[in-house]
């Protein structure tokens, strides 16, 4: 056990201090995903969308560690972020270093930046679930489009709904807040890696693309698996001391329910009837080689995908 700063009671473990960190580096990397989301709408997919998703991580890494650097560099006085009189460490630091105004002003442009980000959250989620609908993973009441708008706006709707949903129980507990904010970190990284992991057991059932790592795919799914699992465990730990009912993390009783609600409603039922993507089965069934972006656009154009589509509704 070590003191971090002279003067202060808290104490940590640098094994300890070493993984919270993490916290703080990966929340500023997930929704690189948003590239395969949208990846109906861009041309030539197989190829731009992973692209997508590597600039994403790229550019979101570089940009995330220097904001954390500025952050770190910018704090004038430890106890007061701590316990910061405006209720948020950021805005501590930039009332102490900008004032009043320079604060509202530099928070501003942050809040128009979370704002942005929420927008493209929900065009992206809007997407998924429209792609989902058309696939009978979720009532086909959303595979809709508006004709005048020319975007699905049911699942726009659907999508701000749940996010306002799960956004409720934080206006009265911020324990609430936070066990919402792991879910979607979390979340998303589950839903990454249980393709890798059933990628890398059985990859005699994958067909690679355009786009792919070629002999290092399976060494880089490893790592990837391993990370994941890694990240996760960390997600759950609580991240204050002492552990008490409003310190603690509730990410894995959270994280536990969807997952049982999934598995109880896989088994019994959803098996039965969700076959996977209907567009690429039966694009494939119409003897389409979905692999190659060029004749899929072409046999698209031709109506053939959409005349796949209706026979294999049928």
């Amino acid at each position: 056990m070590v003191c971090l700063w002279p003067n202060t009671p808290l104490q940590v473990n640098y094994r300890s201090l070493y993984i919270v960190k993490y916290l703080l580096l990966i929340s500023h990397l997930p929704g690189f995903d948003a590239s395969a989301h949208l990846s109906e709408e861009t041309r030539n997919a197989a190829r731009t969308a992973p692209l997508g998703v590597l600039t994403s991580i790229g550019v979101s890494g570089v940009f995330g560690w220097f904001l954390i650097l500025c952050l770190l560099f910018s704090i004038q006085d430890y106890d007061s972020i701590l316990a910061p009189k405006s209720g948020q460490p950021v805005l501590q630091i930039m009332l102490d270093i900008f004032g009043e105004n320079g604060a509202i002003a530099l928070f501003s442009i942050i809040i128009v930046c979370v704002w942005h980000c929420g927008l493209f959250s929900i065009t992206s989620n809007s997407r998924m679930m429209f792609a989902f609908s058309r696939d009978r993973g979720i009532p086909h009441f959303f595979h809709s489009v508006d004709k005048k708008l020319n975007v699905p706006v049911r699942t726009i709707w659907l999508a701000a709904f749940l996010a306002f949903c799960l956004a409720l129980p934080s206006l009265g507990s911020s324990v609430a807040f936070t066990a919402a904010t792991s879910i979607a970190t979390i979340g998303l990284y589950i839903s990454y890696g249980i393709p890798i992991l059933v990628g890398l057991i059985w990859p005699q059932h994958f067909k690679k693309g355009p786009f792919n790592l070629g002999v290092a795919s399976r060494p880089v799914a490893f790592v990837a698996c391993v990370w994941i699992g890694f990240i996760m465990v960390v997600f759950c730990l609580p991240t204050a001391t002492p552990v008490t009912s409003q310190t603690i993390n509730y990410t894995p009783v959270a994280v536990g329910i969807i997952l049982l609600f999934t598995l109880g409603s896989w088994f019994p039922w959803a098996k039965r009837w969700y076959t996977g993507p209907v567009r690429e089965l039966a694009a494939e069934e119409a003897g389409i080689n979905i692999n190659i972006p060029s004749e899929f656009e072409i046999k698209e154009l031709e109506g053939r995908v959409g005349q796949a589509i209706k026979a294999h509704e049928r």
